[in-house]
């Protein structure tokens, strides 16, 4: 075998360890294996947040346990019942560099969201959120806009915008972090990357209702959250893998 020929195979064998470790961004196929583990998903190194039956590995944000209104298990989703209070509920663990992904509906004006680097030191649930609303209910449904889908919310909008699919349907939605490297992902395509600690990222916050929350905007080690905003959400495959290092090649 030639020299060029190794460093080839050496290149495809990298890439191949790489899909296998972290997956190539895809989104998860809609109601396909709810809530399951295939061999894929073990390779890949995900596992389930939530097992589509009971809340172990949540509770309630600054609680012991889970709420006993509001948020209840149906049809292998975790749901917020409409105006059900309850609060937001946290993952037990907490995470600082991890691939998540889920997928979520809404029934028409309701808005909720996804957070990460929450802190319970901190009076209010608060941490960087991937907005999950009804778009045109709220007259988010341009680009630009810093509180619509996907967004990261209050601090930038989606580069790109992509209309979610609309109330009453699933949508397949990504976050990823690697190193200060953070990627949010709406049904299978990227709409939005920045830099934890970036001068933009601190000036955008500087611009935002967390100007005043300290270490807002720079890598935290944190739970993620699932938000009581009063509406009807419903969330289901959600799943996590994460690494002992972060990669320097991102796909």
């Amino acid at each position: 075998m030639t020299r060029r020929n190794t460093a080839v195979s050496v290149l495809g064998l990298a890439s191949f360890a790489w899909v296998l470790q972290f997956g190539s961004g895809g989104a998860l196929a809609e109601g396909d294996g709810l809530n399951k583990h295939d061999s894929v998903d073990r390779m890949g190194g995900w596992r389930l947040l939530f097992d589509g039956k009971t809340t172990e590995g949540w509770r309630g944000f600054k609680r012991t346990g889970f709420p006993s209104k509001g948020w209840v298990i149906e049809d292998g989703c975790l749901k917020h019942r409409l105006n059900g209070g309850g609060g937001d509920i946290v993952t037990e663990e907490t995470f600082d560099e991890f691939d998540l992904e889920f997928e979520w509906k809404l029934s028409p004006g309701s808005n909720s969201g996804v957070k990460y680097f929450v802190l319970e030191e901190r009076k209010e649930a608060i941490g960087h959120e991937y907005q999950v609303i009804d778009d045109p209910a709220y007259g988010f449904d341009k680009a630009g806009h810093k509180h619509q889908t996907a967004s990261f919310y209050d601090v930038f909008p989606p580069s790109v915008y992509l209309p979610p699919r609309p109330p009453g349907e699933f949508n397949s939605s990504r976050i990823l972090v690697r190193g200060s490297h953070v990627e949010h992902w709406l049904n299978g395509v990227k709409v939005l990357e920045y830099e934890l600690g970036s001068p933009a990222v601190m000036a955008a916050v500087k611009k935002s209702k967390f100007k005043a929350v300290k270490g807002f905007g720079t890598k935290l080690k944190g739970h993620l959250l699932l938000q009581d905003h009063g509406g009807e959400v419903w969330f289901r495959n959600i799943r996590i893998r994460t690494a002992s290092e972060p990669s320097k090649t991102l796909k």
